[in-house]
């Protein structure tokens, strides 16, 4: 049988035996979740391994898509390569100023992938920070929950103090609040509240549920006022707390299932703001409708009742 034997050969990372471990459920799945929840790559390049005729699930070449496997009773190899089931994990790490969040980096810098011990897994960072910038970063085999944390319909609120040259003002925050306008749009953090002040700085706390690339920095210098230091030290539910710089620590126990409820809510919520809006609403807009007018007079009534309706013509 004809196989793609010549194309680049995937890396099955090992069985990971750190980090707070959760074992997959058992009984079949997709095919594209299944190498995902391995470590493979994401979930649609996982698809597009399938597309191309690289899977194999019991010796013969899956290409659907949705194709259902049970790795308890069935062997999948991608491109050749057995596919171990290996255990989730999930790492907190406080980034230093000057590491990467990629996972190649020619220049040979500390990549945020260096600072976990186990370098065997496929990792995929959450919520990715700049060079310049340093705090909270989620790393995971977990492609699936990565995703759902990062993409912005889930609205994952994220908490930054940042440190700006000069004072700050209330219109400064109101700015923020309302929007400010930057080359892909007019952009707005979710909440901002001033922190502490110093005699020519001011450190800001600011929350967002989306982050474009380097959203904060360029939000405040449109409002004059350069980030001296920007460090993220909550991401939903998870704090960074007193991690030292530089460390990573495994989840808990109790920060993952906080994690997997804040996203399944945020699915909950978002379905329900597709709904129509009841009757309660409709009521409530009818009523300012007509308090805009004040009370009918008796006078006014009275017309009202005497006013011929007009008949319909037959």
């Amino acid at each position: 049988m004809p196989h793609a034997n010549n194309q680049k050969r995937s890396t099955i990372p090992p069985r990971s035996h750190r980090g707070d471990k959760q074992s997959h459920p058992s009984g079949p799945e997709r095919l594209q979740k299944v190498l995902a929840a391995a470590g493979i790559a994401s979930r649609r390049q996982c698809e597009r391994l399938i597309l191309e005729g690289r899977v194999e699930v019991d010796q013969r070449v899956v290409t659907k898509l949705g194709t259902k496997v049970d790795l308890d009773t069935e062997s999948v190899h991608v491109d050749g390569v057995p596919l171990v089931r290996s255990q989730t994990v999930y790492y907190m790490i406080n980034k230093p100023k000057g590491v990467v969040c990629t996972h190649r980096d020619p220049s040979g810098r500390t990549r945020i992938i260096d600072l976990v011990p186990d370098e065997t897994a496929r990792m995929f960072s959450v919520g990715r920070l700049d060079r310049e910038s340093e705090g909270l970063i989620l790393l995971t085999n977990d492609g699936g929950l990565a995703q759902q944390l990062a993409h912005p319909r889930y609205g994952i609120e994220k908490t930054y103090h940042v440190q700006v040259a000069g004072l700050t003002d209330r219109e400064v925050l109101r700015r923020l609040r309302e929007g400010v306008q930057l080359a892909e749009g007019k952009v707005a953090v979710a909440a901002v509240r001033m922190k502490r002040t110093y005699k020519q700085s001011t450190i800001l706390e600011i929350k967002l549920r989306e982050g474009k690339n380097r959203e904060i920095r360029r939000m405040l210098a449109s409002l004059g006022h350069k980030v001296q230091r920007l460090k993220r030290v909550g991401l939903g539910p998870l704090t960074l707390g007193k991690l030292p710089q530089g460390e990573s620590r495994v989840l808990q126990h109790s920060e993952l299932v906080a994690i997997q409820n804040m996203v399944a809510g945020g699915v909950q919520s978002k379905s329900a703001r597709r709904g129509k809006p009841g009757k309660k609403d409709g009521k409530s807009a009818v009523g300012k409708k007509s308090s805009k007018f004040g009370k009918q007079s008796p006078h006014n009534k009275k017309k009202a009742k005497t006013r011929p309706s007009r008949s319909k013509k037959s």
